[in-house]
């Protein structure tokens, strides 16, 4: 790509209790043509409708949006709220339903342990299970991931938790949808299941799928290489459309 038809904003959303280092291994191979900004709208707004808001009005202009997880369910809400804006979705491990009945209640446990300050007790057990088993047992990569979560804090994971516990329901709008749109995806991902991308994908009418092997939920750490040369191809292809 040496040129771009229009001038267009790439945005990058992290997932729950996550921030810009999630995006480490992206960042230095994004198009260069891309003016490309980690947003953190997530850490300073309570509900996955007000984060989207905060993205479309801190980022001027046509924006592409990719989004991890929650900040792909905040890519989603923002696509709904400005769609003539919104010229490409890539969608990382994300979910478009609404919160189910035991995930919500899973959530509300967790936040009563935060509250008493018992952030590391409970996610430090449960890191492994955000990755596939053949990256659980890397240490340097786990530990990572625990301090990015760790310096989020209990407030962060709160406020957060509670967003998600509260989203809307995001597949009414996905058929309106006439971007293009990315939707990738561990084959191994337990905590949004390969089920979760394929209703995505069969909604929107623009949808290209990528299953990246043997990775869990945590891709753009897990497999950078395999997430990097699938997300700059399709990045190339839609900004200089």
């Amino acid at each position: 790509m040496t040129s771009l038809a229009r001038p267009v904003r790439l945005v990058l959303l992290p997932g729950l209790a996550c921030d810009a280092r999630l995006w480490r291994d992206q960042l230095p191979v994004l198009p260069a043509a891309l003016e490309t900004k980690v947003s953190d709208a997530a850490t300073r707004y309570g509900t996955i409708p007000s984060m989207a808001a905060a993205v479309l009005r801190e980022n001027a202009g046509l924006l592409i949006l990719c989004g991890a997880s929650m900040g792909g369910m905040i890519a989603m809400e923002a696509a709904r709220q400005a769609p003539e804006r919104v010229v490409g979705l890539a969608l990382l491990g994300t979910n478009a339903q609404p919160e189910g009945a035991e995930t919500y209640a899973l959530r509300e446990a967790a936040i009563e342990l935060f509250e008493r300050g018992d952030v590391r007790d409970v996610i430090e057990p449960n890191i492994v299970f955000a990755f596939h088993r053949a990256q659980a047992t890397d240490r340097e990569l786990t530990q990572r991931y625990l301090q990015i979560v760790l310096d989020a804090g209990a407030v962060q994971l709160i406020r957060q938790n509670r967003a998600v516990m509260r989203r809307p329901d995001a597949r009414t709008h996905l058929p309106s949808l006439r971007c293009p749109v990315l939707v990738m995806c561990g084959d191994s991902d337990t905590l949004t299941p390969p089920a979760c991308s394929r209703e995505i994908a069969a909604l929107v009418p623009q949808a290209e799928v990528v299953w990246v092997p043997q990775c869990g939920h945590m891709l753009t750490m897990e497999k950078p290489a395999l997430v990097n040369a699938a997300l700059v191809d399709w990045l190339e292809r839609v900004s200089a459309a």
